[in-house]
């Protein structure tokens, strides 16, 4: 008899550990059971603290986020106000699920240094190193060195990027959905900032996710633990909060073994 493993991919919504930009942090205001009895009272007249278990209301949360905070999925919308060269980019509730739960293909990046824009003969290499020919809507995810940076002050500016030739090297070859470990797919703004510095040159500014403009599709950011998977044989579950005309959702990114 088979046993199914779950790997989790995702990392923490959490205040204090630097996932972001630091004005762009989440803010999370946590509230104990005995801080919230009136929450509960307010509902019942005549009701006291007194009268509840231990005179504890309930434990929750009040977040303040970005859709783009924590492990998410980011729609073609996000990209751009087109795809498929010129149709309307869709948002991220009208991203067809069946692109979120498909066999896995993971990509060892992580000895590309910060700031490195992967190319398609970077990715044909890889796909060829590990042995593995792709397959239309199969979901690839790069692992960086920025996975292992998590929770340290420099993980949003490591990681190699995926360039425009890599990103349509996969989406050519039906490639609808793929994934980082890095909190972009593009490479960290502060080395894409120096090379148009020196080059002018304003295409190679958020070039991976610009080729949706050609081919649309979808993206996870800020996964976290690729380091534990393998290079293939494993499906990946990634499907979105469903927030309408939104560019992203959250989403609680898994691989499962049989």
């Amino acid at each position: 008899m088979s046993q199914r493993k779950i790997v989790d991919l995702s990392m923490y919504l959490e205040n204090d550990v630097i996932s972001d930009p630091p004005p762009w942090n989440p803010k999370i205001v946590y509230m104990r059971h005995d801080q919230t009895p009136e929450q509960i009272t307010s509902f019942f007249p005549g009701l006291q603290k007194s009268d509840l278990p231990d005179g504890e209301g309930w434990a929750i949360e009040f977040v303040q986020l970005l859709t783009h905070h924590g492990t998410h999925l980011d729609a073609p919308y996000h990209f751009h106000s087109t795809m498929d060269r010129g149709e309307r980019a869709i948002t991220i509730d009208e991203v067809p699920l069946d692109w979120c739960l498909q066999p896995g293909v993971k990509l060892d990046f992580r000895h590309f240094p910060d700031g490195y824009v992967a190319s398609a003969s970077d990715v044909e290499n890889e796909l060829l190193r590990i042995g593995h020919e792709l397959s239309p809507l199969e979901i690839v995810v790069v692992n960086t060195r920025a996975g292992s940076r998590y929770g340290e002050s420099d993980y949003v500016t490591a990681g190699c990027g995926m360039g425009y030739e890599a990103t349509m090297y996969l989406l050519e070859r039906g490639v609808r959905l793929t994934g980082t470990d890095a909190w972009s797919w593009d490479a960290p703004f502060v080395h894409t900032a120096k090379r148009y510095e020196a080059s002018g040159d304003a295409s190679i500014i958020w070039e991976g996710h610009k080729a949706g403009r050609h081919i649309g599709y979808c993206h996870l950011e800020k996964l976290h633990n690729l380091e534990a998977l393998p290079a293939d044989g494993f499906t990946i579950s990634c499907f979105p909060v469903k927030v309408r005309g939104a560019s992203a959702g959250w989403t609680r990114a898994v691989a499962i073994f049989e």
